[in-house]
């Protein structure tokens, strides 16, 4: 299935969805994109959050990446002034492909603006963040010996698709399923991509961010929820 739009207008002008959509464009197309091949998987290597980085607090050596084996503090560091941390943040905003990059802010605009509505704008951003840097933080937990950079803004727009079938499970979602378009209640789609994703194992998709990221945004809003509809319901 692939979602099409949200039979859920909004009254508020998404202007957080809107700037994380315009950035994540921005980054990949005039900074990821320029120089040469090498110089781009460069970039992702020193700006990308990656497992045994986070797990040794020390950046990739030329051994490590070569080898696909991560030791306890390289001693040649390819990038030593890389803040392994802060990557967790950057690692957000960089893409592997154009395809990657459109298909991720496609579903964030389908789902995030109508969250966006119900946290609020500043709400809304610190879930996006916080949610992001966990969803991360599972996958390196769960792969903490990976060399392999993790890109991409999938696990916190797991977060805004968690928090969106909590908050509207009965609306529907407009979607290509097959040749047919067809109406799918929120709930339906929404439960099906995050079981679909457990079947992403052996692929080069962070299937586990994903999953994780999901349960965090249906975990905080389950406990916001009375507040979160009240909230939207005085917008209305």
């Amino acid at each position: 299935m692939f979602p099409l739009r949200d039979e859920n207008p909004t009254r508020v002008t998404p202007v957080v969805t809107m700037a994380l959509i315009g950035a994540n464009l921005v980054v990949f197309f005039l900074i990821q994109g320029r120089g040469t091949v090498d110089e781009q998987q460069a970039l992702v290597y020193e700006r990308a959050a990656i497992s045994c980085e986070v797990t040794t607090g020390f950046p990739l050596g030329a051994d490590e990446i070569v080898s696909n084996v991560c030791r306890d503090g390289a001693q040649d560091p390819i990038f030593p002034e890389k803040n392994v941390f802060l990557a967790l943040l950057t690692s957000m905003f960089l893409h592997g492909s154009v395809g990657h990059v459109l298909f991720n802010m496609w579903f964030l605009w389908i789902f995030g603006n109508n969250v966006e509505e119900a946290f609020g704008h500043i709400g809304y951003l610190l879930m996006y963040v916080i949610g992001g840097l966990a969803a991360t933080a599972a996958y390196v937990g769960l792969n903490p010996d990976a060399t392999i950079p993790l890109v991409g803004a999938s696990g916190a727009i797991a977060v805004t698709m968690g928090a969106y079938v909590v908050l509207f499970p009965g609306h529907r979602i407009l979607s290509l399923v097959g040749w047919f378009f067809l109406p799918v209640p929120a709930a339906i789609f929404l439960i099906f991509w995050f079981v679909a994703q457990f079947g992403l194992g052996g692929t080069n998709t962070a299937w586990e961010a994903h999953a994780a990221g999901f349960v965090f945004g249906a975990g905080i809003t389950l406990f916001l929820r009375s507040w979160l509809l009240r909230r939207v319901a005085v917008r209305a």
